[in-house]
């Protein structure tokens, strides 16, 4: 199967600012989270993490995203920055909450 994954909100907790913007740098890791997406590209699964990053601003966030994936230990084989649209609401067909992926 093919996977696409949301990074913050979905594999880390989002740390806001003063202001209320998101702060990349200082997100929090859900190991738990991570490890299962682990599983399922270990059990031979297709992993593609999509974020939105950048996609408002026009700020590139990739070297920053690539080193918190790498020090998360997150396995994958493809990761997008700022080329996922910036939305209020996801509505397909295939979508599964996060929260409900992870109980």
């Amino acid at each position: 199967m093919k996977y696409i994954i949301d990074i913050d909100g979905t594999i880390c907790k989002e740390v806001l600012n003063d202001d209320g913007s998101k702060d990349y740098s200082k997100q929090i890791p859900q190991y738990d989270r991570i490890q299962k997406i682990n599983k399922l590209y270990d059990e031979g699964n297709e992993i593609k993490y999509w974020t939105a990053r950048g996609a408002v601003s026009g700020l590139d966030w990739s070297e920053l995203t690539k080193k918190q994936l790498k020090d998360w230990g997150c396995k994958y084989h493809k990761l997008s920055v700022g080329d996922k649209p910036h939305y209020d609401l996801w509505i397909d067909d295939k979508a599964i909450n996060s929260e409900e992926f992870f109980k």
